[in-house]
């Protein structure tokens, strides 16, 4: 029963252990009380109800708690406002040199900005025993030592505080000793062994005891350890220390192995018994492991990393014991000093890492702490901004800097801040440190669309292919994102439905809808708008000027062909054609071996309207044959046109005139049977006579058919009457095989249009008959 009471208690105690102590200051600080070892998450205080606000406020406001320090100890659930552990405290860990554990914390709100401090106090929970620095203690005490002869033993530590730290000391039934009991100056508890009974080495050589130590918690917890006496002979002079206390002082970046002091005991003794060798007694650990001691010359030396900042004064005892196990204590003052070792910590508490262009000055970017763990000038900090950067810092409370715009920022002449603060303390050797903060600037749609040119001219020949692109017109526009796309439209005049040209919406191309004639339209100017694409859109506006320009002969088109044939072999049959004489020279070309007549440069108005081209043709025979064609040009602006001019100077053909052809054809169509059937014999000896000459003139074949060349379109193929052995003939085209169409008909697959077209040869071409056949019947 007394067990399952102990337990109910210890539920209870677990259950209201957690005392919260809200104390409202003036500089409104939430204080409260934490025993140590709870489990993670465990209950601290109601923030929402102690500060008088809902948990939505909490939320809506982005409260969050930070600690002081690197480690984060509690947690702050905005849901219900309540504040909770993160893990199990250990109270020892947390504050080892403390007997008050106090854990500072802030409460930090946006929207607006609000600190609030406060503190918990983690409470000692009796969950270490009293451990004494060895198991075995050994004295060596002389068989004449007097009864009331006291010995001091060394002291248990004990990790917990106040009345679970080390309370009580006990010893072990015996005939010799009692346990003396007495309390130092820093309130620290120590034992003394009290000689009862003088002792008698020839009895008994050694006295063993067992001295525990006890604490005060409920329940208590005690340590042990083994005191083994060591009876000695007679020493009837004991070691004398030069001084009871030694005060010193040692700065906390002093090195391993620099001396720190020198204590010295004097014993008049002679031999082992006035030999004196020195040892700590009743120190910490900690002490012992920052400093060393000569057991024979008494000297005290740094050998650990002395920090200001953990311990600024550590208490040494030291025990002078000679050959004769007489001993004598003194006590050693250490001081540690102050250097500045500790550059300035910044904390970023909150960062806002983009910011809009348009933000007004005074913006809080940043919210920021500094913090130096030295003393004096050493710890006081100063902050600043590195470079010529639009922003500032407005120190607040408690060391906590605002970093904030102070002028209007503009995203397009800078997208981004690289800021370096530095924050710099006020020792001798001054220690800084710096923290880099990204700041992106976002973009405001401040800037319109801007096209590269005023003025758009473009230009289009006339007779154009509907949908052609002619052209681009170009924005930019200097913001971000959607705010810099920009969109392309035609501003619609009033009055006007539609216009001739339409353009792409997205990258500005411009193209014309439908054919343009020069004649009827030489120019006209629409309104380009480019908009962006913010809310609400910027826009500009740019004029297009479409300008047409009549359609002409480009350099390289064709105009005709000269075919001619050679019937030698070799050679002799190798022909060449060449201009021998033109109106114009160098506007029209022949090819050396096809016999094509191209335009050597584009067609003018300046040139004149007809043209007048001599082709010679020339074999390679010894000595070379030649011959000659005339070809006449007409440059007009249309074939139509030129059709309808030849047939007005042509005379009216009689309508009876094509039954008398047929007539006169017929006749000729017998007349021909009969003499070729005569001439067959004749041109056979006629030509193997002539294969026997050295060479033969050049001629032309008699119909497009025995032409092989076959690069001219069949538009460009005539039939030809030649003379044979003449070295100079005229000769006309009397028909195409198929009628040159005039500008705007459809042609063949083969056809190639051309505003120049060429006339016969002889001048001879009856132009209204083909005119004729083209209209049909009037």
């Amino acid at each position: 029963e007394r067990e399952i009471h102990l337990q109910n208690v210890k539920r209870q105690v677990v259950l209201f252990v957690l005392c919260v102590c809200v104390c409202q200051s003036g500089a409104e600080t939430l204080r409260y009380s934490l025993a140590e070892e709870m489990e993670r998450d465990s209950f601290v205080a109601n923030i929402a109800k102690d500060l008088g606000v809902s948990p939505s406020q909490l939320a809506s406001r982005k409260a969050r708690v930070v600690s002081e320090g690197n480690e984060q100890y509690f947690r702050l659930n905005l849901n219900t406002g309540v504040l909770t552990v993160k893990e199990t405290l250990d109270r020892e860990a947390i504050c080892p040199q403390s007997d008050i554990c106090t854990l500072f914390f802030k409460i930090f709100f946006e929207n607006p900005v609000q600190l609030i401090r406060g503190e918990v106090e983690v409470r000692d929970v009796n969950d270490n025993s009293p451990v004494f620095p060895e198991k075995e203690m050994v004295l060596e005490i002389l068989e004449t030592a007097s009864p009331g002869s006291r010995f001091p033993l060394e002291t248990a530590q004990d990790r917990d505080v106040g009345s679970n730290g080390l309370q009580n000391y006990s010893l072990g039934s015996n005939p010799h000793f009692s346990l003396a009991l007495g309390t130092g100056k820093d309130g620290a508890k120590y034992a003394e062994l009290v000689l009862q009974r003088q002792l008698d080495r020839e009895q008994q050589r050694e006295v063993n005891l067992l001295l525990s130590a006890t604490d005060g918690g409920s329940p208590p917890r005690s340590g042990t350890a083994q005191v083994r006496i060591v009876v000695l002979d007679a020493n009837d002079n004991i070691p004398v220390f030069s001084r009871e206390v030694y005060e010193v002082r040692v700065a906390e970046n002093s090195p391993p192995e620099q001396l720190v002091v020198r204590v010295a005991a004097a014993d008049p003794d002679e031999g082992s018994y006035g030999r004196v060798r020195y040892a700590f007694t009743q120190t910490s650990e900690r002490s012992r492991q920052l400093f060393e001691l000569n057991a024979a010359t008494g000297e005290i030396r740094v050998s650990g990393n002395l920090d200001f900042e953990e311990t600024k004064k550590h208490k040494l005892v030291v025990r002078a014991t000679d050959g004769g196990g007489l001993s004598a204590h003194c006590k050693v003052h250490v001081e540690v000093l102050d250097v500045n070792d500790n550059a300035p910590e910044i904390v970023l508490t909150s960062l806002t890492a983009s910011i809009p262009e348009d933000a007004p000055p005074r913006t809080v970017v940043a919210l920021f702490s500094v913090r130096d763990r030295d003393s004096g000038d050493n710890g006081r900090t100063e902050c600043a901004i590195d470079g010529d950067l639009p922003f500032s810092l407005t120190p607040t409370f408690d060391n906590y800097y605002e970093l904030r715009t102070n002028a209007a920022l503009d995203r397009e002449r800078t997208a981004e801040y690289n800021i370096t603060i530095t924050a710099m303390d006020w020792g001798r050797s001054r220690l800084s440190s710096r923290e880099r903060i990204f700041v992106q600037i976002s973009d405001v749609n401040d800037n319109p669309p801007e096209f590269t040119q005023d003025v758009y001219t473009i230009s289009v020949k006339e007779n154009n292919t509907p949908m052609l692109r002619i052209g681009k017109v170009n924005a930019t526009d200097a913001d971000a994102g959607k705010n810099s796309r920009v969109s392309y439209a035609l501003v619609r005049e009033k009055g006007k439905e539609q216009t001739d040209v339409s353009i792409n919406s997205e990258n500005g191309d411009v193209y014309i809808l439908r054919p343009l004639d020069y004649e009827e339209v030489r120019a006209f100017e629409v309104t380009v708008r480019a908009a962006d694409g913010g809310s609400p859109a910027l826009s500009a506006e740019a004029l297009l000027r479409v300008l047409l320009a009549p359609r002409s002969a480009e350099p390289g088109a064709l105009v005709a062909k000269v075919v001619a044939v050679d019937a030698d072999a070799g050679q002799n049959a190798w022909l060449s054609y060449e201009l021998a004489k033109a109106t114009e020279p160098g506007l029209f070309r022949v090819g050396l071996h096809s016999g094509e007549v191209r335009t050597a440069r584009a067609v003018t108005e300046r040139d004149a309207p007809r043209h007048r081209l001599v082709v010679l043709v020339r074999d390679r025979g010894q000595p070379p044959r030649s011959a000659t064609a005339t070809l006449a040009i007409a440059l007009v602006d249309g074939f139509s046109e030129a059709h309808l001019r030849v047939s007005e100077e042509a005379p009216a053909a009689d309508p009876d005139g094509r039954l008398t052809l047929y007539l006169i054809i017929c006749l000729a169509c017998v007349s021909v049977l009969f003499l070729a059937t005569a001439a067959a014999a004749v041109f056979v000896k006629v030509r193997r006579a002539r294969q026997s000459m050295a060479g033969s003139l050049p001629t032309f074949p008699k119909s497009a058919a025995e032409s092989s060349a076959g690069s001219l379109p069949r538009s460009y193929v005539y039939d030809i009457c030649f003379s044979a052995g003449t070295v100079n003939s005229e000769f006309r085209f009397l028909r195409p095989l198929f009628p040159c169409f005039p500008a705007g008909l459809p042609h063949g697959p083969g056809d190639q249009r051309s505003s120049v077209c060429s006339a016969n040869l002889g001048e001879e071409v009856d132009w209204a008959a083909q005119v004729r056949d083209l209209r049909g019947p009037r």
